[in-house]
Formats: structure tokens, C-alpha cells, sequence
């Protein structure tokens, strides 16, 4: 069950409750009250693949992400034919053949 950050507007307490995505919103654990505002604090990062960071991935340069795409496409481009051949990725995927040098 995922874990979630919430604000009571009554009071001002900050708390986390894990429960279902469906499950109703809990009352404070402070004052009791229902008047509760969800947080959103951070969004996960995945360090796969095109995913990785490229500069400090908040504030990556255009050239930073360029670069990440020209190292990134061949090896993607590369387990494409592998898996499928090289008429699949050429139909499918022409971008994959741009050079990015």
C-alpha cells in the first residue's frame, strides 16, 4: 500500500497514512479533524535507460539531453533489431536509424 503525506487545514499538522488508493482520507491524528489536504512532496526518479540522469535531471541543458539521446538510441536501437529484425525497427522506428553525431 502506497504511503501518503497529508496537511490538516484545522490545525496545521503535518502526518503520513498508509492506505489503499480507494480507502477514504484519514482525520487528523492531532485534532481529529476531516478538513485534510494531500501532499505532494517529490516524484520518483528511475535511473534506467533513457531515464538516467543527464546534467542534475532537473535542470538538464538541451545539449545534455542530446548527448543522453545519442548514447542511449543505438543501444536501445541495437536490442530492437535483436529482438525483432531490421525490417521491423526500419517500419516501426525509422527515428532509431537518425544519426545524432
Amino acid at each position: 500500500m502506497p504511503l501518503y503525506d497529508y496537511r490538516c487545514q484545522a490545525c496545521g499538522t503535518r502526518f503520513q497514512s498508509r492506505h489503499g488508493f480507494n480507502d477514504p482520507v484519514p482525520s487528523c491524528p492531532a485534532c481529529q479533524s476531516a478538513n485534510i489536504q494531500r501532499l505532494i512532496m517529490t516524484a520518483p526518479a528511475i535511473a534506467r535507460g533513457m531515464l538516467a540522469l543527464a546534467g542534475d535531471s532537473r535542470g538538464a541543458t538541451k545539449e545534455q539531453l542530446r548527448a543522453k539521446w545519442a548514447e542511449e538510441t543505438p543501444r536501445l536501437r541495437k536490442k530492437l533489431v535483436d529482438k525483432l529484425g531490421e525490417d521491423a525497427v526500419n517500419r516501426y522506428a525509422p527515428t532509431l536509424n537518425t544519426s545524432y553525431e
